[in-house]
């Protein structure tokens, strides 16, 4: 295994935006062992594995990401769009957990 990789830790205190906390992620969560977070666009895997593990003190098997574009809305006679969202599925080793609910004890 290669050396761990220094990244900034204001940084990486940014790279996850939100957990995201759907019926498909919780589907997701209990089959695979998985976590979904949304990230900044502009995250790389090494940074979204490394922010994970710093903040939440769990050890990180694999992370894959997925660029979602934003969804063309209309607002009355204007037409919006939501913005485009990066979402990073993380995978975490045997024996790890992630508690969303119980976490700021």
């Amino acid at each position: 295994m290669s050396a761990p990789q220094k990244f900034d830790e204001g940084r990486l205190a940014r790279v996850i935006v939100a957990p995201i906390v759907s019926e498909k992620a919780t589907r997701v969560g209990e089959k695979t062992n998985q976590v979904l977070f949304k990230v900044l666009r502009d995250a790389s895997k090494p940074e979204i594995k490394a922010a994970v593990e710093l903040m939440f003190k769990v050890e990180v098997a694999g992370v894959t990401t997925v660029n979602q574009k934003g969804k063309t809305k209309r607002f009355g006679r204007s037409i919006g769009r939501r913005d485009h969202v990066k979402k990073a599925y993380v995978s975490l080793k045997a024996g790890q957990e992630l508690n969303f609910s119980g976490e700021a004890a």
